[in-house]
């Protein structure tokens, strides 16, 4: 599985990109089909200002979610724990079809 970790208008520091990279990690336990991750890392000017969007591609199936938060791990753990729901529900309906 291949992570691409993209930080739009800002300088994300190794700390980020590892801390990105061991989380999304952990995802091809609930699917091995999944064959890359795409992460955009942004800045809002609003309060809850960093943004996190992944994209997960699974064949014949794209997962795609997006968490404001303060810190943008926060942001990455809260996208995380609903993928992981949303992967194993994509596999089951899978299967049952």
């Amino acid at each position: 599985m291949e992570i691409r970790v993209q930080s739009i208008k800002f300088d994300a520091d190794q700390k980020l990109l590892e801390f990105v990279e061991k989380k999304l990690s952990k995802l091809p336990k609930f699917n091995d089909e999944i064959t890359d991750v795409e992460v955009a890392l942004s800045l809002l000017p609003d309060h809850e200002n960093k943004n996190v969007k992944i994209r997960v591609h699974i064949p014949g199936n794209d997962l795609v979610i997006e968490r404001n938060a303060k810190r943008f791990e926060d942001a990455v753990v809260d996208c995380v724990d609903i993928l992981k729901d949303k992967i194993v529900r994509a596999k089951e309906r899978k299967s049952e079809n």
